[in-house]
């Protein structure tokens, strides 16, 4: 298997689906993708039911990190948030996700209490603060094979010129990739690949609903990304799903009429791998 490292060589653009636990990493893997997104947003919305607002801490992501690379081979990018702190605490969010078997480790420049790149009334720290913090972020990584993803929410607050001067500052610091958040338009997008695309991969955040136009994976290939991630729709398409089921539960008081977009007892062992792990019991079993 290539390492994330390698696979981001390639000239097409990479489709990292949002994950946020082991069964959604599982079913991501066995539908193809060769790349997976573990996002803070969607720990937030499963774990907690709360908004992204920084209210997830280190340990539940590391934990939810390690249930997920314990099961599927994928690469994965783990959102990072802050780094849960200063500098010592980056560093030590480094080395937990990687301990737990991260490829990739996102780290922004927002300010306390963080939130989601699409919501309003952000704050970011100085380039400074920042720049000390993935310094602090690559000394800390065992091996140059798990990579550091800068991200910058300075856009919104203070301007797109700013916003790519930080990524300049971010990737002098010798960070592996660069996410410059909540670009507003096609044109914003096409100057940041001008200016970042031939130097270093660059990641497009696709947020149903959000700031930035949504395209696809092969579009935005097109404009120069090399990294696509549509990090919360998994957790969006999963609540919708449930709204159904119990509404539908509720109303009639049985499964019945859910059933052609469930799947049975059967269905579910069979993708989880049931009969292959009772197998393998058996290699093990004593008469």
């Amino acid at each position: 298997m290539s390492t994330l490292k390698s696979r981001l060589g390639q000239p097409q653009a990479l489709l990292a689906p949002g994950i946020f636990d082991a069964l959604s990493a599982l079913v991501a893997e066995q539908a193809g993708f060769e790349a997976l997104y573990l996002s803070g947003a969607s720990i937030a919305y499963t774990r907690l039911a709360r908004s992204d607002i920084g209210l997830t801490t280190f340990s539940e992501v590391e934990d939810t990190l390690a249930r997920i690379t314990e099961r599927v081979r994928t690469p994965v990018i783990v959102d990072g948030d802050t780094g849960f702190g200063n500098a010592l605490n980056v560093q030590r969010t480094v080395r937990g996700f990687e301990r737990a078997g991260a490829a990739m480790v996102q780290l922004e420049d927002q300010g306390f209490p963080k939130r989601c790149g699409h919501l309003d009334g952000k704050a970011v720290v100085s380039t400074g603060e920042m720049c000390g913090k993935l310094s602090a972020a690559l000394d800390a990584r065992h091996s140059e094979q798990t990579l550091i993803l800068a991200r910058t929410d300075a856009l919104a607050i203070e301007g797109l010129d700013a916003a790519l001067d930080r990524a300049d500052a971010y990737l002098a610091c010798g960070v592996d990739a660069l996410f410059i958040e909540a670009l507003r338009t096609p044109e914003q997008m096409d100057i940041a690949c001008q200016r970042f695309a031939q130097r270093v991969p660059l990641l497009a955040n696709m947020v149903e609903g959000g700031k930035t136009p949504v395209q696809s994976a092969h579009e935005l290939g097109q404009r120069g990304f090399r990294i696509v991630i549509f990090p919360g729709g998994t957790a969006r398409a999963v609540a919708h799903t449930l709204q159904r089921y119990y509404a539908s539960l509720h109303s009639h008081q049985t499964t019945a009429p859910m059933g052609h977009a469930m799947l049975d007892f059967e269905q579910l062992n069979a993708l989880i791998g049931t009969p292959e792990l009772l197998a393998l019991g058996q290699r093990y079993a004593r008469p």
